[in-house]
């Protein structure tokens, strides 16, 4: 049992929030995207999003919530208890909440849902819509292998991994 624990934690970080070795050169880089949203920096979005946007940068830890370490649904979940929106802890109980919404229909402020493990068929990553303009949406996520970072959604990887969009605001 003592050798089975250790195995399985390590199992459940690799599936967990996992991000492609494949995605494009920004999302490489370990440069912050500079992502301007159309957000009022005053309103509930904005305030959200600049919270999330302040952890660009910090590593990836499973269950991490702060500057050490962050997760997918550690940062969600942080953002949004910023403007006391309080939401489940885990991503895949994340995409029961609010409004499911058209990805044409997204805005700042609302999630984003993958699946990045094919062989299981559940939600296991979030991210945060910072930018949709023009056919162009980013979102702000932690990865297990670049951190927190922000990526476009029509990455390869990422759009072949989008399960929905959900609106919590």
């Amino acid at each position: 049992m003592k050798k089975l624990l250790p195995v399985l934690l390590l199992l459940l970080f690799l599936v967990s929030c996992g991000a492609s070795k494949r995605s494009t050169t920004y999302t490489k880089t370990r440069t912050p995207n500079k992502v301007e949203s159309t957000s009022s920096p005053n309103s509930a979005v904005g305030k959200i999003i600049d919270h999330a946007k302040s952890f660009e940068g910090t590593r990836y830890k499973f269950g991490g919530t702060t500057k050490k370490g962050m997760d997918c649904s550690g940062l969600i979940y942080t953002s949004f208890a910023t403007e006391n929106i309080t939401l489940p802890r885990i991503s895949r109980d994340m995409a029961t909440q609010g409004e499911r919404i058209s990805l044409l229909k997204a805005e700042e402020g609302d999630l984003v849902f993958f699946q990045t493990n094919p062989s299981k068929n559940v939600i296991n990553h979030v991210g945060l819509v910072v930018y949709n303009k023009s056919g162009v949406l980013k979102f702000i996520h932690a990865t297990t292998s670049q951190g927190v970072i922000i990526s476009d959604l029509s990455e390869a990887y990422w759009d072949k991994s989008f399960v929905q969009a959900r609106r919590i605001i």
